[in-house]
């Protein structure tokens, strides 16, 4: 009990961002000297099949307080680069089990087409 305490006082401030499947928690933390840094955190929803009760795998990243500027500039000149390959980019619609299942199915119905579908990560970002 005394180690989930300690674990709770160390976030100072924290807010999360979701994002489909996934929520990424942004932690500030405070270190053993009293120095500040930040842990981001995402999480997302595994659901196998046949299990009922959903599991969340995570994925941490810790940033320092030193090294803020130079990931903001790399995070900016990335965002940028996407940006201008892709024009504008759409904000992506909030996730639902609903939604999730409605898409499988039209997967499904879309199997027995006659046309191929472009599949993986470029096929989704090329017009047909």
């Amino acid at each position: 009990m005394e180690n989930q305490e300690r674990r709770e006082q160390e976030i100072v401030y924290s807010r999360s961002v979701k994002a489909g499947k996934r929520i990424y928690y942004l932690d500030v933390r405070k270190a053993r000297n009293e120095d500040l840094y930040l842990c981001i955190t995402e999480s997302k929803r595994r659901q196998a099949e046949g299990d009922e009760v959903p599991t969340f795998e995570k994925h941490k990243v810790f940033l320092y307080k030193e090294d803020f500027a130079h990931f903001t500039e790399g995070l900016q000149d990335v965002i940028a680069y996407v940006q201008s390959q892709m024009g504008d980019i759409e904000e992506r619609q909030e996730w639902t089990p609903e939604k999730e299942e409605a898409s499988a199915a039209q997967a499904e119905d879309a199997a027995g087409d006659e046309t191929p579908k472009k599949k993986g990560l470029f096929g989704i970002f090329k017009k047909n």
